[in-house]
Formats: structure tokens, C-alpha cells, sequence
């Protein structure tokens, strides 16, 4: 065998499992068909970052008065929100090669299809093929924008998420179709430089997964943003042959016609599963995804699959976690099995979302008892001070033994505190103990005590 340890894509999942692979002593290589970082690094998390920090600076500019400072002058240089988020994706995209050639990994670039017998068969931008075999592949193919039959995306007037971060002029009008993560961060980003924007949700909230109570308070926040939001609605139809696009979005009080010069589908993601070799080798599949065990094996010996081409929340971190727990269990450490209810997930628009655990409706479906403690960032100094009260913290807890079942926060920089409550949760903290456990004041951080004494009825400041 030519490695140890052979990945098929290195997005999130997969340069994280080569890395550890090589840390723990395994002769490892990647193959990558396009750009080292795969999605998150070069089309998805991190670009898409930068663009927000853009709309955050400029929203600052635009609300400087508020703040005792005049500015004069600002306006949006499209462009050059785009090319500082290429070249922040660029960047991380080149640290992972330093990376790569630090853990001494062998970077095979071209289509990897896979092969049986432990090998894959990699053709590059030539046509030239060559194969590679290795004792354990692990497929991180990684997944792509979901394509709905009824928004067949052309890259110019239906387009995905993308488009959305290179498009060649600023529109004057956009219809986001779904109201998830990606499809509710690009609607602050485009509104919040000037762009009039509907975001279309087929479900009855948007933010859906999220626990019911962020989700109206995302809904009042983007309508005093000015964006108009229409849920319980279904885009059945795109017109694209005039100029612009005509919308068809059936709703309860009928059918209604949107114009736009853009829509962005953002129903979802789809794994990138096909054409990779999956059927030649006999691996199987369930509604779209890799089959896996605990540990990330599949069916067949020597074939392990990770990411969001395997069944689970498709999110980097959680790729990320999956490679290291995969590498780790080959290489014969006892890793302990991941907690996909102990996940946080989060939401970069603003004002930020960020939850783990059970929500409310959740927790109680499953037969707790509960403990239910919410602080308003209306009533936090620090939030007044940066003027930014929107939002809360809002905890729930089992009654009869204190244990954190689910944390769900919306508001300034709460993607940044959600951890905490990770932590707690992995570390099986109660409820008394948060609550004891003395907070930094002034921060935004408070509320997560001050909520939990809302819980218990000792809340000091509401």
C-alpha cells in the first residue's frame, strides 16, 4: 500500500482527519479536486464571514451618530467587499497548505474516484489518470448547493450560495427561498448594504430548527431591519425571461408575484456522493448519505466516510470532530463515541444565533420536567453600553436534577458564548452550579447566570 491513510477531499472533515492521521504517526495523503479548505474554507464559512464583518462595519458607519460620532460620506464599495472576502478565503486556503506540507502530507490534486481493494483512481485537470492505494480511505467529499426542480439554479438570476459571494454588481432587489443558516445570513448581509429583501420560508418560523422563542425574535429584528418576510409560503415557479425575475410564492391567502433582479436558493445542502466510485466498491447508502457506524466505517472493510456526506448536522465543526474521532479510532486509540445532541450550531447574521441541546418544545416532547430562565439583553449594562439590547439568553433545565438540557441565545457576539454552555453540558454542570459560578461584569456572558437564576426564581436584575 502506497499510505496508511488516504482522504478524499479536504474540506473541514478532511485536512482535519489527514492531520491527525500524520500526528499519530500514519503515512498520509489527500486528494482534492479543486482548492485545499473545500467548501467552508473557500466558498462557505469563512468567505461568508468576512462579507458579514463588512455589513457590520457599515452598519456601524451608518449608526456612528448613535455613538456620539459623525461620519460623512460612506457608501457601499461592492467590489471591495468581495475581494476582501476572496482574499481572506485565499489566505486560509494557503495555511492549510502550509499545514499539509508540515505534517509531511501528500497532496494528490485531481477527481478521486474511488476503487476496491483500499485504492482511488485520480484523474487531474489533463485528463492524465494515475491510482493510489492506501490501507484506510476516508471519503470527505464533502456536499454542494440543494437544487430544488422547481429553482433550477442558471449561476445568474437563480443562484446559490456561491454566486452570492461573487456576484458581479450589487442588485437592487433579492428573494432568499429558506430561511436556515446560510439563506438568513445573506439576507442581513445584502440588506444591510441597501438591497430590499423577502426571504421566503415554506415553514412556520424562520431560523425552523432553532427553539421557537429565537425565532420570533429573529423575525422582529429583520422586519425592523426593513427586510419583509413571508413564511407558511412555497416559491412554485421563477420566471426568468425579462430583465429581472417574476416569483410565484404560494402562500395561505393565495398565489403572489415578486419581482426581483435576484433570488437565492438556500434550501439546503445536498452530499456530494455521486460519481466518486461508491457503487463499484459496494458501499452503501440511505436517502442520500454514506451508511456509517459510531466510528465512521462503512459496510466495506477499510472505507470510512465522514462529513456532510454521512448522516448528521452538516456543519464544519462537526466534520471536523468526525475526521478526528474516524483517524483516532483506526489508528487504535478508544475515542469516544460523538454527541450529536451536544452540538452548537450558529448563525452569523445579525443579531447572532447560537443554541445546543434540546429547545423547549423539544425537551418537554421528550418527557422532562422543566426549568426555564430567560434574561432580555435589554436588561444587560453591556449590551446597552455597545448598543446593541436585542436579543436574550434563555436556558432550560430538568427540574428534578438540575442537568442543562438546552441553551438557545440570540443577540451581539453570542456565537462567541454558546461554548460555555457546550462545556457544561459535556461536564454534566446543574443548574445550581452555573449559577454559582461568579460572571465577569460588565458582559454580554451575564446573562447566561443571569438567566439561569430566572430559572430558579433568584434573578436579580429583571
Amino acid at each position: 500500500m502506497d499510505f496508511d491513510v488516504i482522504v478524499l477531499g479536504s474540506g473541514p472533515g478532511g485536512y482535519v482527519a489527514a492531520i491527525r492521521a500524520a500526528q499519530l504517526g500514519l503515512k498520509t495523503a489527500v486528494v482534492e479536486k479543486e482548492s485545499l479548505g473545500g467548501v467552508c474554507l473557500n466558498w462557505g464559512c469563512i468567505p461568508t464571514k468576512a462579507l458579514l464583518k463588512s455589513a457590520n462595519v457599515f452598519e456601524y458607519i451608518q449608526h456612528a451618530g448613535d455613538y456620539g460620532i459623525e461620519v460623512k460620506d460612506s457608501s457601499v464599495n461592492f467590489d471591495g467587499m468581495i475581494k476582501r472576502s476572496r482574499e481572506v478565503a485565499n489566505g486560509m486556503s494557503n495555511g492549510v497548505q502550509f499545514l499539509m506540507k508540515k505534517n509531511k502530507i501528500e497532496v494528490i490534486m485531481g477527481y478521486g474516484k474511488l476503487q476496491k481493494g483500499g485504492k482511488i483512481e485520480v484523474t487531474d485537470e489533463k485528463g492524465g489518470k494515475k491510482t493510489v492505494s492506501g490501507k484506510n480511505i476516508i471519503i470527505a467529499t464533502g456536499g454542494r448547493s440543494r437544487i430544488l426542480p422547481n429553482l433550477p439554479q442558471d449561476g445568474e438570476k437563480i443562484i446559490g450560495y456561491r454566486e452570492a459571494m461573487t456576484l458581479k454588481k450589487m442588485p437592487k432587489k433579492m428573494v432568499v427561498v429558506g430561511s436556515g443558516a446560510i439563506g438568513v445570513e445573506f439576507a442581513y448581509f445584502y440588506n444591510s448594504i441597501g438591497v430590499d429583501v423577502t426571504i421566503v420560508e415554506y415553514m412556520s418560523n424562520v431560523v425552523p430548527v432553532e427553539d421557537e422563542d429565537v425565532s420570533k425574535q429573529l423575525a422582529r429584528s429583520f422586519k425592523k431591519s426593513g427586510i419583509t418576510i413571508m413564511t407558511e409560503a412555497e416559491v412554485t415557479a421563477v420566471d426568468t425571461k425579462g430583465k429581472g425575475c417574476k416569483v410565484s410564492v404560494k402562500t395561505k391567502k393565495g398565489e403572489e408575484t415578486l419581482e426581483c433582479d435576484v433570488v437565492l436558493s438556500a434550501v439546503g445542502v445536498t452530499a456530494n456522493i455521486e460519481e466518486i466510485g461508491l457503487e463499484d466498491v459496494g458501499i452503501a447508502t440511505d436517502k442520500g448519505k454514506i451508511v456509517v457506524d459510531d466510528y465512521y466505517k462503512t459496510n466495506i472493510d477499510g472505507y470510512y466516510a465522514i462529513g456532510d456526506c454521512v448522516p448528521g448536522q452538516a456543519l464544519a465543526h462537526v466534520a471536523s470532530a468526525e475526521g478526528i474521532t474516524c483517524v483516532e479510532k483506526i489508528a487504535g486509540h478508544s475515542p469516544d463515541p460523538i454527541d450529536y445532541n451536544n452540538i452548537p450550531g450558529c448563525t452569523y447574521c445579525s443579531p447572532e444565533i447560537a443554541s445546543v441541546g434540546y429547545t423547549e418544545k423539544a425537551a418537554k416532547e421528550a418527557g422532562y420536567e422543566l426549568k426555564v430562565g430567560k434574561f432580555p439583553f435589554s436588561a444587560s449594562g453591556k449590551a446597552s453600553a455597545a448598543g446593541h439590547k436585542d436579543g436574550f439568553v434563555k436556558v432550560i433545565y430538568d427540574a428534578k436534577y438540575g442537568e442543562l438540557l438546552g441553551a438557545h441565545m440570540i443577540g451581539a457576539n453570542v456565537t462567541e458564548m454558546i461554548a460555555e454552555m457546550v462545556v457544561a453540558r459535556k461536564l454534566e454542570t446543574t443548574g445550581h452550579e452555573i449559577l454559582k459560578s461568579v460572571h465577569p461584569h460588565p458582559t454580554m456572558s451575564e446573562a447566561v447566570m443571569e438567566a439561569t437564576a430566572a430559572a430558579y426564581d433568584e434573578v436579580i436584575h429583571l
